[in-house]
């Protein structure tokens, strides 16, 4: 029987390397590609109207791309794909000329991310397992053990639901009015979706540390 003291040298070591640059990315693709120009919206929309408002929020997407080109002379994939999407939702909310499509559009998101999470952790197959090995190398016999596993599908559960209550605190912000949506869209979801990834990290780690592997962070460069 191996001694309490010694479980630590035959413990699964997972490493998980560039921790620190990954959340300073999120942060910023947060802040640059949601917070500032919902925010923008938000104080905009009355002093200017919807168009202008609309337009001064891919105004602010298209100056973030081109300073960060300006400053590091390269463009990360997340910032394109999130002002990419923004340009989308800014262009059909325009063509219906209502601020309503604009805010309504990432509420669907959020229900085919509900619907996607909870769907595949019913059917034993978490999408969460999938996305972990995209960021992390995970060893197939880390893979194999059955408290993993079920990590991950506990990790899918508590996302999906997260998403869950983005729709409905959403809908009931935008049952209040254009205003409180936009707020709720621009605040108070970013601020969810940081408190689902802080409880979803820890209940993965706490499972992973139950099952006898260790994790290895490394922060990485500090530059992002």
């Amino acid at each position: 029987m191996t001694p309490p003291g010694d479980r630590s040298r035959h413990a699964d070591v997972l490493e998980i390397s560039g921790l620190r640059v990954t959340l300073i990315r999120a942060g910023r693709l947060l802040l640059e590609a949601v917070v500032v120009p919902t925010v923008l919206l938000a104080i905009l929309l009355h002093i200017i109207g919807t168009t202008r408002s609309i337009l001064v929020a891919v105004g602010w997407c298209a100056c973030a791309i081109g300073l960060r080109w300006f400053v590091d002379r390269r463009l990360p994939g997340t910032l394109i794909l999130g002002s990419a999407a923004l340009v989308v939702k800014a262009t059909i909310a325009l063509l219906s000329g209502s601020l309503l499509v604009y805010l309504l559009q990432p509420v669907l998101g959020s229900v085919v991310m509900a619907l996607l999470f909870l769907g595949s952790a019913a059917f034993g197959r978490p999408i969460t397992m999938r996305l972990a090995r995209d960021f992390v190398h995970v060893p197939a016999h880390i893979l194999a053990k059955r408290g993993v596993r079920r990590m991950f599908t506990e990790v899918a559960v508590i996302w999906g639901f997260s998403r869950v209550v983005d729709v409905a605190l959403n809908l009931g912000f935008l049952h209040r009015g254009v205003d409180a949506g936009l707020w709720a869209r621009g605040l108070l979801s970013p601020l969810l979706t940081i408190l689902a990834v802080a409880v979803c990290t820890a209940w993965g780690w706490r499972s992973l540390r139950r099952n006898g592997i260790r994790l290895k962070v490394s922060a990485g460069p500090a530059s992002a």
